[in-house]
């Protein structure tokens, strides 16, 4: 992939694919970052660090109540929550359109947080209530002695504590709605709104795509989550672990 994006659109029709490019031409990366590229970036950032801290709040918050709060329904609540794991989202396309025209938020990024919360939510709330689980009892008992109430409970010992489950729970919706392609292309129509993954549609057209540019935009939208792994994998595998292994 990395290879292509050095080569012409000439160079990638008559080379083979593994072949190394004639000269390292910077054409195609001056071409992309020329054009709206830097826009639907800009774009992706927004929409997805919104949508990160959303669902990181909400789903440790409702975790939270599932794992230490006991009240009427607790558990067929937190079954019809995880329930929401196994619904396609495709299916919703239709009807999250149509509210998102009643609602004016059609084309604009605001249309993308909602759907890109209620998705992730059911799968962050399961992870972050067998996370809760498993910390100590003997730490919320002594924060009831101290005086605390249910939200301090919260906000003092157990988000603090529950770092590690939060760390998973934003790698993984913060990698899967990077990449999200089907409900941006549906809620979104204008230049100035939409994200990466639709940049390559800028490359492409009826009869002919430009394969080098088309790859270099991929390289680009996937430069910054190889970044962050490279300087982040202890933290990704720890947070993949944590909650795995009880005593």
């Amino acid at each position: 992939m990395v290879m292509t994006t050095f080569k012409t659109q000439q160079e990638s029709y008559s080379s083979s694919v593994w072949a190394l490019p004639e000269a390292l031409n910077f054409v195609n990366y001056a071409d992309v970052l020329s054009g709206p590229f830097l826009t639907y970036f800009k774009n992706s950032v927004m929409v997805v660090a919104i949508s990160v801290v959303l669902i990181m709040l909400i789903s440790a918050m409702a975790a939270f109540a599932f794992a230490r709060m006991r009240f009427r329904f607790n558990e067929a609540l937190f079954g019809l929550i995880v329930a929401g794991m196994i619904v396609p989202i495709h299916i919703t396309l239709v009807p999250i359109y149509l509210m998102t025209r009643q609602m004016g938020l059609y084309d604009s990024q605001f249309a993308l947080i909602g759907p890109y919360v209620a998705t992730s939510l059911p799968i962050s709330v399961f992870i972050l209530t067998e996370f809760m689980r498993q910390i100590p009892k003997e730490l919320e008992e002594a924060a009831r002695l101290d005086g605390c109430g249910p939200f301090a409970i919260f906000f003092k010992v157990f988000l603090p504590l529950s770092g590690p489950g939060l760390s998973t729970i934003a790698i993984y919706n913060g990698i899967m709605l990077w990449n999200e392609f089907i409900f941006a292309y549906v809620l979104t129509s204008s230049t100035g709104t939409r994200t990466l993954p639709l940049a390559i549609w800028d490359y492409q057209g009826q009869y002919t795509s430009n394969i080098p540019a088309i790859l270099t935009v991929v390289t680009l939208t996937s430069l910054p989550l190889v970044v962050a792994y490279a300087f982040g994998q202890e933290k990704i595998v720890k947070g993949m672990m944590a909650g795995s292994l009880k005593g």
